[in-house]
């Protein structure tokens, strides 16, 4: 086993699930946004020192706390040009890195501070994916982007935001989520959203059991119709092991590893928040030697300060992975993407397998 350079890394096809728009913005474009609208409330409007802000602002083990940060990024996103702008350079930003295909989250209620409406928001993210996904491919990077529409998992709205995203699902919105504090705001206090969804054949994603427990989990699979969790990590509470450090599972983990629920895990955000001790404690080691289908994502890559090479270098160096792991890893996020069956099929076999075919050959 060799654990992969970071050239080796970058180079490799990657596919990430769970990335926020507003929290993977540039400093710089935060900047000139702010300076465009007449926001005034940036801490700083030099880009290093504002990048440091929020990595320092958001790394305080807990998500409450992790979530103030996104004020400024999202104060600065209250125009139609702005949301495009913010997509087409996460698209550009994530080609760049070597994602292959991406499902970038957003929640459209929290953008109209300035008078647009809802689809409106959508309208103007999905044309922002439309364009960064161009300008990748001239410059010679391929990646397919789905947007995944949010609702408040704190406010009222979420039915409303379900028709939202059902409105727009032929014209780049893959699924429905739900975000935010978690605690004392269970997924089930959204049901009829959720309901509406599974009604119209419509694909869910919910954060769960990120700073809540087991019954934010059960909640957003047995109530709610889940198909994937974002985060997941506590799923580990329903696992116990023997003197010998042999597993068992309770009925709520066997069953998630039973029905190949995907776990959207994020092991530097979860670091910042307070999921996991550290980054070596992180259950996701422990759940891919399970064989539970697990995913790498970034989550916020600019308050983590994180991108998906730089996720899969401090993955693979604490926990012995090579490029093996991270194809297989790869290919679990691409096996439980919403894109449709064909296409994800496609970029397994023409882009993901024969992208690790070459990067492990050149490694012998």
């Amino acid at each position: 086993m060799t654990i992969p350079t970071r050239v080796q890394i970058k180079a490799a096809p990657k596919v990430l699930l769970h990335d926020h728009l507003d929290g993977g913005m540039r400093p710089q474009t935060v900047i000139e946004l702010a300076e465009q609208q007449g926001y005034t409330n940036l801490p700083t409007t030099d880009p290093g020192e504002l990048a440091k802000w929020f990595t320092r602002g958001a790394d305080r083990r807990n998500l409450e706390l992790y979530l103030k940060t996104f004020a400024h990024t999202v104060g600065v996103t209250q125009t139609a040009g702005a949301l495009a702008r913010a997509a087409a350079e996460a698209a550009e930003d994530l080609a760049e890195d070597g994602v292959v295909y991406a499902e970038i989250r957003f929640a459209p209620e929290l953008h109209t501070g300035q008078g647009l409406a809802l689809d409106d928001v959508v309208d103007a993210v999905v044309g922002g994916f439309e364009t960064g996904t161009a300008n990748a491919a001239a410059a010679g990077r391929r990646i397919t982007v789905g947007a995944l529409v949010t609702a408040m998992r704190t406010a009222a709205r979420s039915h409303e935001i379900a028709e939202l995203a059902i409105r727009h699902r032929d014209h780049g919105v893959v699924g429905f989520d739900i975000a935010g504090a978690e605690a004392g705001f269970p997924p089930s206090r959204h049901l009829d959203a959720f309901q509406l969804a599974m009604r119209e054949n419509f694909h869910i994603t919910i954060h769960a059991g990120e700073a809540f427990g087991l019954p934010s989990i059960h909640e957003a699979l047995q109530y709610c119709g889940a198909e994937r969790l974002g985060h997941g990590v506590r799923i580990v509470d329903d696992i116990s092991f023997d003197p010998d450090g042999q597993p068992t599972l309770g009925r709520l983990a066997a069953y998630v590893l039973d029905r190949r629920i995907p776990l959207e895990m994020c092991p530097t955000s979860n670091v910042n928040t307070g999921a996991s001790e550290s980054y070596e404690a992180h259950p996701i080691r422990l759940l891919r030697d399970l064989k539970f289908r697990v995913t790498v994502n970034t989550d916020n890559r600019l308050m983590s300060d994180v991108t998906m090479t730089e996720e899969f270098v401090k993955s693979c160096n604490a926990f012995d992975w090579d490029l093996a792991d991270m194809r297989w890893l790869t290919i679990n996020a691409m096996k439980s993407a919403f894109w449709p069956f064909a296409e994800r099929l496609a970029l397994i076999d023409d882009i993901i397998k024969p992208g690790y075919a070459e990067l492990i050959s050149e490694a012998n």
